[in-house]
């Protein structure tokens, strides 16, 4: 049995506790069966990011003529060489990191799967692995519903999606939840003729009034069907035909491509976790405590594979807090999350931070709401920005934003502005005693803040 000072299983935000280490001296043994650098890199937010960005310079331009704009078309993309571009640039990007491994003496890279066969020992291709301490971050997959007929049809998840070089006519997507919109989106953008199949509504867990604002602007350009569930599968000849039914009809879509992104699943199921004392909870994530270790001594796991956050800024953030606990300051200190933002990768986008309404109502938080339009400030006229807006949820007694939403464009720069201040612990009055530019997009922020100050002022 090869002893090590820390075994990582998954590179994604597990290199957090790779190199780092290592350079102080630990032995670190790293396992990855799939590309190195997780699932950001690879097959997530880099890729999609890459295509979204041209998605949406291709949307705005699409809407140029509201400026009095005239730039002839008709506008296309030479979507297998922008698909190639991106595939080679995070392939490039992955392929980096394993010359990186080699020539550091203290990281030994295994290029397979870790399997658990007692509490700290994972057999590896043949070999059995041992160390003083086990990170888990071996993140999650699609979840793929129990549709009949879906099985054995070619259908995409996010990973065949960010690699299809050939734009279907037609595509179909199931699923109401970012991946699926954010993928959508930049292949309506391109040109597919696109239709969203949501079975109740688009990003449900978002503030209420968000998912109200995002489903009538996004569906203004888009062909949404909430509330609509799909019966049945049927693939014949390269086309896909989805048997649908909603609340007052069952009909039929077809297309020649369709995407599934029904939500994720934990790949706690390939590590033969019944070996150890590792508990999951009752949909397969992995049960941690304050200190992000598990049920098993010496264990930790972080990521998406806990089931707390599904961000790769969370497990960054969960990486380096581990590292600096047991390896810098060598003390054992539970992990205190600072407010974790999100934010959605569509036109328009949707960011968050904080408590949405529905929470602090079950939670019987006393709070008062702001909503300020895109349109009701200068950039937001330049912009002609419709359909969206700020909107801050402020306690009372502290004056402190207890959360905030956004649905518009730029909306992940902008959330920025509120993490920040959620973060330093500030109020309503340190976000208005700033000097913002003008006319840029934070006074739009600033004037939700004004909002929330005649509330509370009125009240």
């Amino acid at each position: 049995m090869k002893k090590y000072d820390i075994l990582v299983i998954g590179s994604g935000g597990g290199t957090k506790l790779v190199t780092p280490p290592s350079k102080l001296g630990y032995k670190v043994a790293i396992l990855e069966k799939d590309r190195l650098g997780g699932t950001c890199l690879n097959r997530g937010c880099i890729p999609s990011k890459m295509l979204i960005h041209p998605a949406e310079i291709l949307t705005q331009a699409k809407d140029v003529s509201k400026f009095q704009l005239n730039i002839p078309g008709p506008f296309s993309v030479d979507f297998k060489t922008l698909v190639e571009r991106v595939s080679a640039t995070v392939d490039a990007d992955s392929d980096s990191i394993i010359p990186a491994y080699e020539k550091n003496p203290n990281i030994d890279f295994y290029p397979h799967e870790g399997r658990f066969i007692e509490n700290k020992v994972v057999k590896v291709n043949g070999e059995l692995l041992t160390a003083d301490r086990i990170f888990i971050a071996a993140g999650c997959r699609p979840s793929i519903p129990d549709i009949p007929g879906l099985a054995g049809t070619p259908y995409m998840t996010s990973r065949e999606a960010l690699r299809r070089t050939e734009l279907p006519k037609k595509l179909l997507v199931i699923g109401g939840g970012y991946i699926g919109l954010e993928l959508g989106f930049a292949y309506s953008a391109f040109g597919s003729k696109t239709t969203f199949i949501v079975r109740n509504r688009m990003l449900s867990h978002e503030d209420k009034d968000i998912v109200d604002g995002f489903e009538k602007a996004f569906s203004k350009r888009e062909d949404v069907r909430l509330g609509t569930e799909v019966k049945k599968v049927d693939y014949q000849n390269g086309i896909f035909r989805l048997e649908c039914k909603n609340s007052k009809e069952t009909y039929i879509l077809e297309g020649d491509a369709l995407l599934v992104a029904t939500g994720i699943k934990p790949n706690t199921d390939w590590l033969d976790l019944q070996h150890t004392d590792i508990q999951t909870n009752e949909k397969g994530y992995i049960k941690t405590n304050e200190y992000l270790e598990t049920t098993a001594d010496g264990v930790y796991a972080l990521g998406d594979i806990i089931g707390k956050y599904f961000f790769r800024h969370s497990v960054n953030f969960e990486g380096e807090f581990l590292f600096n606990s047991l390896y810098v300051d060598k003390h054992r200190t539970p992990v205190e999350y600072p407010p974790v933002p999100h934010a959605v990768f569509t036109y328009p986008q949707v960011a968050a931070v904080g408590k949405t309404e529905q929470q602090l109502k079950e939670e019987g938080t006393e709070y008062i709401s702001a909503i300020n339009p895109y349109s009701s400030s200068a950039t937001g006229m330049a912009r002609l920005s419709e359909d969206q807006f700020v909107k801050i949820l402020v306690s009372p007694k502290t004056r402190k934003v207890l959360g905030a939403h956004i649905v518009g464009e730029e909306a992940s720069n902008l959330i920025h502005l509120f993490i920040l201040l959620m973060t330093m612990g500030g109020t309503l009055d340190d976000l208005l005693k700033m000097i913002y530019v003008h006319p840029a997009l934070p006074e739009i922020a600033r004037n939700a803040a004004r909002k929330a100050r005649e509330i509370l002022s009125s009240s």
